[in-house]
């Protein structure tokens, strides 16, 4: 018989060991110890372990949920009435017997009484307190294409794609660069500057990438003056030995509306990766939503690859 209960301190290890033993494809890292969940899971600030449901065969863990909440739009603290799942895993020996669904059911009732209006499955921006670093790579992205149980276990439940994430890969160690005048111009008169934290600081980005290895690139003048572009760099160490490659992701591009078509997005991604070749990086990932047509091209035109998708 299946029992049902909210997280317990001692449940990390069954966590890790359900996690481990389920077949989450590329997205989702090895672990190689419980250390990577303390720190993006139960070390936050808001976790509440009435969120984080498990099932249990006796003594044994045999599945999870966890349900939390998005941030409100200035990201200074969570906002209740934007729900999300962010994870739920069955053990592989355990699948088709109802435990999924009975998660999910409780996880939303979580989500009810804790104040919800809507509750969506598969964490992604601005619903992404949990698994960051660890699931989806550079971003969280919804539930990957790659985890190929996923999709078709939500669709089962009524559950909608309402957005499509794409994910791109870049092998600096066999990188074409392009070559252009424009881009010429741009070195000659533009520098990188690097800063550990945005402007502004938010509590939100505190809690996610405050937590992982991040640097913030700005491309402006060398004469000093206004940024033209930025892109934030977070480590993806826990991914070494699943891609087996020292990787990094890059996120939040940002280049404001009056200096766009002008090359600076492109040339900052390729100075960024540039630096990164330099410091023994081999992988560079970074994700585009799939209806923003200029993000993608972007992407392409510094030789990124689609590698995956999430819904």
């Amino acid at each position: 018989m299946i029992d049902y209960r909210p997280f317990h301190n001692s449940d990390p290890p069954g966590i890790f060991a359900v996690w481990n033993e389920s077949g989450l494809g590329r997205g989702a890292v090895q672990l190689a110890s419980t250390d990577p969940l303390e720190t993006m899971v139960f070390a936050q600030p808001y976790f509440d372990r009435n969120g984080l449901i498990v099932a249990c065969d006796g003594s044994r863990i045999v599945g999870f949920v966890h349900a939390g909440f998005g941030a409100t739009d200035d990201e200074s603290r969570l906002d209740r009435e934007r729900g999300v799942i962010c994870v739920v895993i069955v053990h592989p020996d355990f699948r088709r017997q109802g435990i999924g669904r009975e998660l999910v059911r409780r996880a939303e009732e979580y989500l009810n009484d804790a104040g919800a209006v809507s509750t969506q499955a598969g964490a992604a921006p601005p619903r992404d307190a949990f698994y960051f670093g660890l699931y989806g790579g550079s971003a969280m992205a919804g539930f990957l294409e790659s985890d190929a149980d996923a999709a078709p276990f939500f669709e089962s439940l009524g559950y909608q794609s309402i957005a499509r994430h794409l994910i791109y890969q870049c092998d600096l160690n066999d990188h074409h660069v392009p070559v252009s005048v424009r881009l010429m111009e741009i070195r000659r008169k533009m520098e990188l500057r690097a800063t550990a934290e945005p402007d502004p600081l938010t509590w939100w980005w505190s809690t996610r990438y405050g937590r992982r290895e991040a640097l913030r690139f700005l491309l402006g003048p060398k004469a000093g003056g206004i940024a033209s572009a930025g892109v934030t760099v977070v480590a993806l160490d826990h991914y070494l030995s699943k891609w087996q490659s020292q990787a990094i992701g890059l996120t939040d591009l940002a280049v404001p509306p009056a200096e766009r078509r002008k090359g600076f997005g492109q040339a900052i991604i390729l100075g960024v990766m540039r630096r990164l070749r330099d410091e023994l990086f081999t992988k560079v990932e970074c994700h585009a939503p799939e209806g923003n047509v200029s993000a993608r091209q972007l992407l392409e035109t510094c030789d990124f690859k689609q590698v995956d998708a999430g819904n």
